[in-house]
């Protein structure tokens, strides 16, 4: 039995956990340099406001007028989900984080499921306040479903379990097969085509018809649908075979240096995601892209791949990211986007070391070590390698950015007496 958490418009309700003037008020949270909704409240969807619509385009509707736009803060953001998890471990089951703001639990000993997730929804609410619905069924497939019931009924308890299989059969006539976890557009078209509309019509389709139709994936889906688990709980991450931090510019960015320190400044974000990960990287990509939208600019896209010491070492990765990008750099191009993906990805201290390392690995590790503790307690670059400068020119745009409430020193709340 699972039980699935999904917190109701995760971004926009980790806004208003900490500016209560936000609260029952039309809120959406953009995209990199305020570009896209991204998460909308009940109060701005129901105006009509599309998830990923261009904020430039719309925001200037009579309609319109009363919407907040917050820029997005994935500190905040990955920080109320950590303590949501911590939350969620507390209660004894085990827990697999599925997204920022889904995650599964193992609910095979529950045997109240209507009270347990009456209790885990009060829990986290009170202790971050961020409303959650919470969906129970015998398989992944099943929970996730339940748990867009739960939301969908905004009276309701947000609580919906479709452990038994007579309520599956109540409820799957009602529910559109594109409701369904894993049926996107596209296959939701070829259902369509052939009369399937609802997940009960699904469900019933031959085996035969669906793998010719969706291949495996959406027999298993089916089977799933079925109460026949496919999906396990996995408590442990899988390993990740790469790591890539890319941003686009918050503005066209024309001259090296500013090109460079952006580079670094990504290289050294990627470091620290290693060492969290407790990973080293052997191998680096790099990109950089002009507009392809800004039809009157010059179009240049381009990557190199180089090998590199394996490490997670700032110094290190930012060295080799800068010697990649002089291959790359060409004058007289406006950049708007450039990334650095790392490869090769080894578990640190399961791997040979290198022969002869350009750094102490002793030294290195302890250096790191402090940089992150440094940067942890004041902020991201607080200390930075001396090539990273002041972002001028190229950091995204975030007009509208709260402050890091649980990340930053400076930005805690303070309660007046």
């Amino acid at each position: 039995m699972f039980a699935l958490i999904d917190a109701n418009s995760f971004y926009c309700s980790c806004e208003r956990a900490f500016d209560p003037r936000l609260r029952g008020k039309p809120v959406v949270v953009l995209s990199n340099n305020d570009g896209c909704a991204i998460a909308r409240t009940h109060e701005a969807k129901d105006l009509g406001i599309k998830m990923g619509e261009p904020w430039h385009l719309i925001k200037g509707r009579p309609e319109l007028r009363h919407v907040i736009a917050k820029s997005s803060n994935y500190a905040l953001y990955a920080d109320m989900s950590r303590r949501i998890y911590e939350i969620l471990v507390g209660f004894g089951e085990e827990v697999e984080p599925y997204s920022i703001d889904e995650m599964f639990i193992d609910a095979t000993s529950i045997t109240d499921r209507g009270a347990f997730g009456v209790a885990l929804r009060r829990t986290v609410l009170r202790a971050t306040k961020i409303p959650c619905c919470v969906g129970f069924g015998p398989t992944k497939t099943i929970a996730k479903l339940a748990n867009r019931l739960a939301k969908a009924d905004r009276h309701g308890s947000g609580v919906c379990d479709l452990s038994r299989p007579a309520h599956r059969r109540e409820r799957y006539p009602t529910i559109d097969v594109g409701e369904v976890w894993g049926i996107g557009p596209a296959a939701e078209r070829k259902l369509q085509k052939l009369g399937v509309k609802s997940v009960a019509d699904f469900v019933a389709m031959p085996e035969s018809v669906v793998r010719d139709l969706l291949t495996v994936t959406g027999l298993r889906t089916v089977s799933e649908l079925k109460g026949i688990g496919c999906l396990s709980l996995s408590t442990q991450p899988a390993p990740k075979k790469s790591l890539a931090v890319t941003r686009s510019f918050g503005q066209a960015v024309t001259l090296r240096a500013i090109l460079e320190d952006a580079v670094c400044s990504y290289a050294t974000r990627a470091a620290e995601r290693l060492r969290d990960h407790r990973l080293i990287a052997g191998a680096m990509q790099i990109f950089v892209t002009t507009n392809q939208f800004a039809k009157k600019d010059l179009q240049y896209v381009n990557s190199i791949t180089v090998s590199i010491e394996p490490s997670n070492d700032t110094f290190i990765l930012a060295g080799a990211a800068l010697r990649a990008l002089e291959a790359l750099w060409r004058d007289g191009y406006r950049y708007s986007k450039a990334g650095v993906i790392l490869l090769d990805l080894e578990a640190q201290g399961e791997t040979y070391a290198s022969l002869l390392p350009s750094r102490d690995p002793e030294k290195s590790a302890d250096l790191m070590e402090a940089l992150d503790v440094i940067n942890g307690r004041y902020g991201r670059l607080t200390l930075r390698p001396a090539s990273i400068a002041a972002r001028a020119g190229w950091a995204m745009r975030r007009g509208n950015l709260s402050p890091s409430y649980t990340t930053r020193l400076s930005d805690i709340l303070r309660a007046r007496s």
